[in-house]
């Protein structure tokens, strides 16, 4: 796994809106611009978990499309959760768009 993913599960899942420090933005904004794309499956596997309950300001959208990039995507072990309303929506593109 790259550094720059290693970087991204320090910090931590993406923070509800309302509880998100200027500081925490800043460092995932930073940490998730670092990353070029395509990630690995392995990769996509650990950002999944990253989710938060919200938008985040939009970071939450950065990350589905850095997941989606994934060479092996769609990665079904990934979709199993409906616990998370961004799991659910990585699954509903997947279906939509006919690779599911």
């Amino acid at each position: 796994m790259r550094p720059e993913i290693e970087r991204l599960l320090q910090l931590g899942p993406l923070p509800a809106e309302s509880e998100a420090s200027i500081e925490h933005l800043r460092q995932l904004e930073e940490a998730l611009h670092s990353v070029a794309k395509p990630v690995s499956d392995e990769e996509a596997r650990a950002l999944v978990k990253l989710f938060g309950p919200d938008n985040c300001f939009g970071l939450a959208w950065s990350f589905l499309h850095l997941i989606e990039s994934a060479s092996g995507w769609p990665l079904v072990d990934c979709l199993a959760s409906s616990d998370n309303d961004w799991v659910a929506s990585l699954r509903d593109r997947a279906i939509r768009g006919g690779v599911l």
